[in-house]
């Protein structure tokens, strides 16, 4: 399906204001105005800011270069190359190598003109300025994604109370049938999450750090506990009264996926049932022995799936769950 998008549309109109005004001041090679416009148009406005930048220096450098090699040496394809030659390695070095491309385009403007001079130079200072001010000014705009990071935030918590949920009628009553379908779609929308989270980090040229970011962090920690209690679920073959009172914690845990909740309530939680297991009978066979070991370590990774909680801070003006 044919589709066009912000970045597109931003691509398009500010190519066209670019040649327009380099146009309208009558500057010679007007339209490459529009490539570099083209060229620093980019993702995100921090991402646009650093390769304009890099693009401008560049620019600078390679002007310099052309001045100096096609004056002493003459205007000559050998010429050309030996200042790419010298030209590259030097924004390898200086670390502005996204201008070679830009900055070879005002390079050739000066091996096309045959001549060097402060018109023509600050011709090609006016066309650099020109494409890259109409590329930052098009990137003002960005939409925002925060409501959307918000929408996975809480499809992610009504996959992580399913899990949970699923743990507990395991546990409790050996259920097999589930398929885990929850765990995989989880990891699938943490990674899409935390891409969007950069991006929208890469948006704001002051901030340094994303809350979003840093809490879809967090759930991906919570996840690998979560797939690290499977194998310890399967090693459960027998109902004994431990798997039920643990069962019941995970529907409480499930249940609790609530803004009223605290990981603390449920850290509190496991430490009463694990007293309440110290006082209780030991096993009177190899296979509860087995089981209760399975669950025993069970309750230290649900206490670690927690605490990892109870250390995150919370996103502003919006609830986080357990």
């Amino acid at each position: 399906m044919f589709k066009i998008g912000y970045r597109t549309l931003k691509t398009a109109l500010g190519a066209s204001l670019a040649i327009a005004i380099a146009q309208l001041f009558e500057l010679q090679f007007f339209a490459s105005a529009g490539i570099i416009t083209i060229l620093c148009v980019q993702k995100t406005r921090r991402k646009s800011l650093q390769m304009s930048w890099e693009r401008f220096f560049a620019c600078a450098i390679g002007l310099f270069y052309g001045s100096v090699l096609f004056e002493l040496i003459g205007y000559h394809p050998i010429t050309v190359g030996l200042l790419l030659l010298l030209f590259i390695p030097t924004t390898v070095l200086l670390r502005v190598q996204a201008g070679i491309v830009t900055s070879c385009v005002v390079i050739l403007h000066l091996y096309t003109s045959g001549y060097v001079s402060v018109e023509l130079l600050l011709n090609e200072f006016s066309l650099i300025i020109i494409g890259i001010g109409c590329a930052l000014l098009m990137n003002t705009y960005m939409p925002s994604v925060e409501r959307q990071l918000h929408q996975m935030q809480q499809r992610l918590e009504r996959l992580y109370a399913k899990i949970f949920h699923e743990y507990a009628v395991y546990v409790k009553y050996g259920d097999r049938q589930w398929d885990g379908k929850e765990i995989t779609k989880a990891a699938s929308l943490l990674q899409t999450a935390k891409n969007i989270s950069i991006q929208n980090l890469e948006n704001h040229i002051i901030r340094y750090e994303d809350q979003y970011y840093n809490y879809f962090k967090m759930r991906e920690k919570q996840l690998e506990i979560i797939e690290r209690m499977m194998p310890l679920l399967t090693v459960i073959e027998i109902q004994i009264e431990q798997g039920a009172m643990i069962g019941q914690f995970m529907e409480e845990l499930s249940e609790g996926v609530t803004p009223n909740n605290t990981a603390s309530l449920f850290i509190h939680k496991l430490e009463e049932l694990r007293k309440q297991f110290k006082e209780m009978p030991l096993p009177s066979s190899r296979g509860e022995f087995e089981a209760r070991a399975a669950l025993l370590q069970l309750v230290n990774e649900m206490e670690q799936y927690l605490i990892i909680k109870q250390q995150f801070q919370p996103i502003r003006n919006y609830s986080i769950f357990i």
